[in-house]
């Protein structure tokens, strides 16, 4: 995956990897390499994609209380992916659903 710039991000990110699978299709697909990226910078912005208002707010008081935070998203013709940034904020993972 290219170089990400995220300005001011709310979620500090650490490391990003990316699971075999979406690492695959994003070498790939590079509009799904794209949706990544675009996917990843809304995380780190705390925007966290197609949750429920329950999970967003849950991720709210992850950020405060150092809690890991999930987000999810879709867009047309691209499989839903989740990213996930540990609650050391050492690390984020990208990832289907499906590989939890």
């Amino acid at each position: 995956m290219d170089a990400l710039l995220v300005i001011n991000p709310i979620v500090p990110l650490g490391q990003v990897v990316a699971t075999r699978g979406v690492h695959a299709l994003a070498g790939e697909k590079p509009e799904f390499a794209e949706f990544m990226r675009r996917s990843l910078n809304r995380h780190a912005q705390g925007d966290w994609g197609n949750l429920d208002d329950a999970d967003k707010q849950e991720n709210e008081l992850s950020l405060k209380q150092g809690f890991r935070t999930l987000s999810a998203y879709e867009a047309e013709g691209m499989p839903k992916i989740w990213i996930i940034t540990e609650a050391d904020r050492l690390s984020t993972t990208i990832l289907f659903p499906e590989e939890y």
